[in-house]
Order: C-alpha cells, then structure tokens, then sequence
C-alpha cells in the first residue's frame, strides 16, 4: 500500500510517496525523465522480504509537484533531504534508473552523513565528461542536442511534438514492457499534467554543470547498465565507473534501457547487504 503526502519548503511543494513499513530501511527512488515518482511496484515484493522501506516523489514540475525551472540535478539533493526530515528518516539509500540515475548520485554525493548507499541503474554520465564521447551510442540524440544548444532551442524542439521511435528500445526492452515492468506506463501519463515542462528542466540539468562532481561520492555505490542500451550508452555507467572510488560496475549482456531492470531486484539485495550493522 502507498501512502501519498506533501512535504512543503521555499514556497514548493514535493509531491511523495511512501511504501512502508516504517520500520523498515527507506530507499529513494529517483524516476527516469519523464515519469512521475511512486517507487517501482515491480520491487515490492524484493522491498518487503529485505525489510526496505521504498520511497519516491515528483521531481518538480512532474506529477503534483511545484516546478522548479532551472534546478540542477544537485538540487535534488535538497529535495531529497527535505522529504526525509518530514518522514523522520535519519539515514537511507537512493536508486535511480535512467534520467533518476544523477539525482541519485547528487544525494550521494552531497548528503552523505544521512546516505549510506547509492544505485544508478542505466544512468547518465556528466555531459562534456572528459574522456566520454557523451552522445556515441544514441540511437536518438535530437533532444539532448536540442537541451545543449539552450532553453528556447529546447522549447522550440518539444514545440514540435517529436514522435515516439520504437526503435530507441530493444527487442528486450519491449518484452520487458509487456512483462513484469509495464507498470512503467502507469507513470508516464501522469507525469506531465502541465505539458512538457519538467521534461525541458531535466533535460536542461543533465546537459548544464550538475553542482557536484561524482568523484566526490564516498558512499557504497553500484552501476548497473544494459550492454546494450540504445537510450542512454553503456560507455555512461563504464566511465562513472572509473571516476567514483570503489564503485561497483555490472554491465548485462543483452539488456536495454528498460530489460536492465530485471536486474533491479538483484540491486535492492546489493542495498540490503550495504546497510550498516
């Protein structure tokens, strides 16, 4: 059962969403772009047999929460604090998959006196990293390109109302869609009620400096990413790999942006076991 809440700082609102038990360990789910936030049903059953406690919420301008235009994806961090002090959370981890993968890292990065432990599941890697060829590997670029080139290019490009291309996810990405992760079009729907706007403010944060550098984060972290991935490049997750000291890497062999989550259960196990005694 998910109970919904709003927590309120600066004027804004956070729209969240709280899986319980209580008393179990929380983890923040951080939700790809675009996509509202309640934490994946798909892991409920792993979250509840390892005592994990599962949490998401709207970054701003998605779903019910205020929009936030301009926020980098250190602001997350923030963000997140502000929801665990109103949930009375002392210390958790956070797991993102795609867009949510640097959000994750921003709380890993900057609040980790309260982070334990960190997941990025087909994430990005800074833009303009040195040593990554960002865009090799996108089946489509057209968008981020469009972000790069700044606010109004990007306006003008969703102005357009790109098609969806099929072609951006594999074939096991599709049957992971009309398998156990199709609850990932429950959250596509609702989460651009206003039109594309928090789309276009994430966007813009990924391809903008982000406010933290990965090689800061101290805390236990995994990488897992699809070798296959035509949405966000493996070669992402390869080289914040190299760039965050003692993280983990697993790359799997056949697996897209979206079949990589089969693996995501196997992530929570990863969490469960990096949790303080």
């Amino acid at each position: 059962m998910v109970t919904e809440t709003d927590v309120t700082l600066d004027g804004r609102t956070l729209h969240v969403y709280d899986a319980g038990p209580a008393d179990a360990f929380p983890v923040v789910w951080h939700h790809g772009t675009p996509n509202s936030g309640p934490p994946p049903e798909p892991l409920s059953g792993a979250a509840r047999r390892l005592r994990l406690r599962l949490i998401g919420y709207d970054r701003p301008g998605y779903g019910g929460s205020t929009p936030r235009q301009d926020r980098s994806v250190a602001s997350a961090a923030g963000d997140v604090l502000a929801v665990a002090d109103a949930l009375g959370l002392e210390r958790y981890a956070v797991l993102g998959h795609s867009g949510g993968g640097p959000h994750a890292l921003a709380s890993a990065a900057l609040s980790r006196q309260r982070v334990v432990a960190a997941v990025s599941i087909a994430g990005l890697a800074p833009y303009g990293a040195q040593g990554l060829d960002w865009y090799a590997g996108m089946h489509s670029s057209a968008s981020l390109e469009a972000a790069a080139a700044g606010r109004a290019a990007k306006e003008a490009y969703e102005a357009t109302d790109p098609p969806f291309d099929p072609e951006l996810f594999t074939p096991a990405d599709h049957a992971a869609l009309q398998g156990p992760w199709a609850w990932l079009n429950s959250v596509v729907g609702p989460a651009l009620p206003h039109g594309p706007a928090p789309l276009i403010d994430d966007d813009l944060a990924y391809v903008r400096p982000w406010g933290f550098d990965p090689a800061d984060i101290r805390v236990s972290t995994l990488l897992l990413h699809g070798r296959d991935d035509r949405v966000v490049p493996a070669a992402h997750s390869e080289w914040l790999a190299r760039h965050i000291p003692g993280a983990e890497l697993r790359v799997t062999d056949g697996d897209g942006h979206l079949s990589v989550l089969n693996h995501a259960q196997a992530a929570l196990e990863w969490v469960a076991a990096s949790i303080p005694g």
